[in-house]
């Protein structure tokens, strides 16, 4: 039996690994000539020649265990293809007042750190990170790891249990709101605010069910891959290979084949022109799906109109210089946060005071910078494209991200950049096949956006299947993985 994948991102790899453990031969088509979409790396070179690798989009690593278990799966030791590490501290974060604060793996030490910097009770914090486990272990295995579109999934002992934990799981409120409720002091509110961030929400609209997120940070924890982000591409392309897949770079999917009630195949660009398919998975954005490669299918217009999620803005910046201030992960918050928000999603513009997000991978792995130099990933939260003009966007930001950023560290920081690349909405949906650049698919700001997503299965069609951020159960590496876990089973029905 022979199954076809669009696209080679997190999501397409993992379905291919999964789809050849039950026996298909697996063919994988990606238009780049790379594999991982968001997730890969690329380098710079410095004026004296030397180099800087910087991870292209993901830059936080949570649930390993999801990775482990495609290796598991196969039979294989997972430490034989991809190893990582649990980062003692989640993140630095700064505010223009100079206030500083690092979040901590350990609860007791990030605890007493809160309660010596912001003067807020440390049991607000332990309260808060219970609370997030709480909501995580009731909606987990309904939410993240079924299908939300066949009726036995809320017949089922879990679906029970969440309908009991209702009042509970903060549907009805919004992350902002339950986070004012629980904390005293705004920066901290600000901290926890930013969570809706992670799948391209507000946190003023989302609701405060998304406050399970904080729990894949702080009580699972945050890691760091050996050898970089990449490196979990990388590693499963490499197990998918000896399991038998094949990979076609750049190698576009130009249109769907269908006949009746089943896809029959692919057309690319190839002297074959047509392959033939018993499965098909497309890893492709299901906006794009459906308009570019079937468009005289059934249209789910309701979900292909929904608002999409942010977009972000990402200067890669080769800096001449090392900041011992400065980790792995930092954030300079932006002054007035419920304003970032309301310009983002409500004037689709990027805010004058931008929170920055500020990665350094130099930190841990220090060959992604010449010696005494860090490589600098920068993302700011972008509106997703609506036709902007981003070429001013960028300019005004770039040069606000300086001022902030010498603010904070007290050097004009404009003078440390030796090299920089800039990947923008308009690239990040050329490259990715992202509707509008959106980087989570649909947005998460009402309580049923999870059912606004698009099922991991055609109505319409019984052997097409999607996976990726654009679907269920969302963006993200885990939500990426899940989704392929999600399709899996289905096809394994």
């Amino acid at each position: 039996m022979k199954a076809a994948i669009i696209g080679a991102g997190i999501a397409g790899i993992a379905s291919s690994i999964r789809l050849a453990i039950q026996g298909y031969d697996v063919e994988v088509f990606e238009a780049n000539a790379y594999p991982g979409g968001k997730l890969s790396s690329f380098e710079q070179i410095a004026p004296d020649g030397g180099v800087y690798r910087f991870d292209a989009g993901p830059s936080l690593f949570t649930m390993p265990q999801l990775v482990d278990e495609l290796f598991k799966l196969a039979g294989r030791n997972p430490a034989d293809y991809f190893q990582y590490s649990r980062l003692d501290e989640t993140c630095r974060y700064f505010w223009d007042d100079h206030t500083r604060l690092t979040a901590w793996a350990d609860h007791a030490r990030f605890a007493a750190e809160i309660e010596s910097v912001l003067g807020e009770p440390g049991q607000h914090l332990l309260d808060h990170l219970q609370d997030s486990a709480f909501k995580y272990d009731v909606t987990e295995k309904l939410f993240l790891h079924k299908s939300l579109h066949r009726l036995g999934t809320w017949l089922g002992r879990d679906a029970w249990r969440g309908y009991a934990s209702l009042p509970k799981l903060g549907v009805f409120g919004t992350m902002n709101k339950a986070n004012e409720r629980r904390f005293r002091h705004p920066k901290l509110v600000q901290l926890f605010n930013r969570y809706a961030t992670y799948n391209g929400s507000d946190p003023y609209q989302t609701p405060a069910t998304l406050n399970i997120i904080p729990h894949l940070e702080y009580n699972i924890g945050a890691f760091f891959p050996t050898g970089g982000m990449v490196n979990i591409t990388n590693s499963l392309v490499r197990l998918a290979q000896d399991l038998g897949v094949q990979f076609r770079f750049n190698t576009k999917v130009e249109e769907v084949i269908t006949d009746g009630k089943r896809v029959v195949g692919l057309r690319v660009p190839t002297a074959d022109g047509l392959v033939k398919a018993d499965l098909l998975v497309s890893n492709m954005d299901v906006v794009n799906t459906f308009r570019k490669l079937l468009p005289n299918a059934k249209q789910p217009e309701r979900i292909l109109r929904q608002p999409k999620s942010s977009s972000g803005l990402i200067f890669y910046w080769g800096i001449n210089r090392t900041f011992d201030e400065l980790g792995l992960h930092n954030i300079l918050f932006s002054n007035n946060y419920r304003e970032e928000f309301a310009q983002l999603f409500g004037q689709n513009q990027l805010y004058d005071d931008p929170t920055i997000y500020l990665n350094i991978t130099s930190k841990l792995k220090p060959d992604d910078a010449p010696p005494g130099r860090e490589n600098w990933f920068i993302l700011l939260n972008a509106p997703n494209n609506t036709g902007q003009d981003w070429d001013a966007i960028i300019n005004r930001a770039r040069q606000n991200v300086i001022r902030k950023l010498s603010h904070t560290l007290g050097v004009d920081v404009g003078t440390l950049i030796e090299t920089e690349s800039i990947l923008d909405p308009r690239s990040i949906e050329a490259r990715t096949s992202s509707s509008q650049g959106a980087l989570y698919g649909n947005s998460s700001n009402n309580r049923f956006a999870a059912f606004l997503r698009h099922a991991n299965f055609s109505h319409e069609f019984d052997n097409l299947y999607f996976v990726g951020g654009s679907v269920h159960p969302g963006g993200g590496i885990p939500l990426c993985l899940l989704s392929a876990k999600i399709m899996s089973d289905l096809v394994n029905e």
